[in-house]
């Protein structure tokens, strides 16, 4: 079975400084080293796919910029179908990122043309893509609600898997939750989404919420998925940290590729966690994303 998978989210510019501790506020940390990488979570979970071999293409937006115009080529020498990206007059959507000896990070975005994509023109993309052979659509909240409703609603009708990462967290509508969407918080934004104190009480009130199950990404200790009124915790394979930017991404995308390729939530879920571990031994927000054979190798 071919695993086709639509991401409908961001595409942004990723500019990094890797340096010894995190700045607090109002201070200044000298001595880091910078880098520049493709990043947006839409795009980067459409990579995380596209390296599991799924067949992959993305509705988004970017700048008429050279920044745009780079992004668009990086994704479309990973293989992903690009025709569905917009161009706007916004600027191409930029992560600035800060990242410290041990891996952690913190993250400020300027949405840009992310915040231009509209309704209408996600399911204007959507139409052809969605009338072959059932897959997954992905969506993120990096993106306006408009698009990201049309996208549920395309994909619900067209009897598509619906998967909804609600990243960065904000409230989830109900004309949204009612398709029963997927849901893939991490534990932050799982208790932000539900007001529950813990992940396992986000992951059921939020499964309650939906009728659908809920994977609840918890860092290194891997995922609580809650399924079927039960919850369930998927470990995580111990590994040496070196950035952990992406790792959520590359979670959400092969756990979309490996769904649309037909396998069971469980085993999928598994699949996501050990790409997602692999993530972050290296680099950057793709840096570490995982090939098929590495995960094929890794898991003996």
């Amino acid at each position: 079975m071919s695993a086709r998978v639509v991401v409908v989210g961001s595409v942004n510019v990723d500019l990094v400084v890797t340096i010894g501790t995190l700045p607090r506020p109002g201070e200044t940390v000298t001595g880091g080293t910078f880098a520049r990488h493709g990043g947006g979570k839409g795009a980067n979970q459409a990579v995380a796919a596209a390296r599991l071999g799924a067949e992959v293409a993305l509705v988004a937006a970017v700048g008429r910029d050279d920044l745009g115009s780079g992004a668009l080529e990086e994704l479309a020498a990973e293989g992903v179908d690009v025709s569905g990206v917009l161009r706007r007059d916004e600027p191409t959507g930029v992560a600035l990122i800060t990242v410290d000896r041990s891996g952690e990070n913190s993250i400020a975005v300027a949405s840009g043309a992310n915040a231009a994509l509209s309704g209408e023109a996600v399911a204007a993309a959507l139409d052809a893509w969605l009338a072959d052979e059932p897959g997954v659509v992905l969506l993120g909240f990096e993106v306006p609600d408009a698009a990201v409703l049309a996208g549920a609603r395309a994909a619900r009708e067209a009897g598509w898997t619906v998967m909804l990462n609600p990243a960065p967290a904000r409230a989830l509508p109900d004309d949204l939750m009612v398709l029963g969407p997927l849901l893939t918080p991490n534990a932050d934004e799982a208790r932000t989404l539900s007001g529950s104190p813990s992940a396992a009480d986000a992951a059921r009130a939020l499964a309650d919420r939906t009728g659908a199950p809920v994977l609840v990404t918890v860092g290194a200790d891997g995922a609580l998925l809650c399924d079927d009124g039960s919850l369930a915790a998927l470990p995580a394979p111990a590994v040496g940290v070196v950035d952990t930017t992406g790792a959520g991404d590359t979670f959400n995308g092969a756990l979309a590729a490996e769904l649309a390729g037909g396998g069971a939530l469980h085993d999928a879920a598994e699949l996501a966690i050990l790409a997602a571990a692999l993530s972050t031994t290296r680099a950057g927000a793709r840096g570490g994303m995982p090939r098929r054979d590495e995960l094929g190798a890794e898991r003996g």
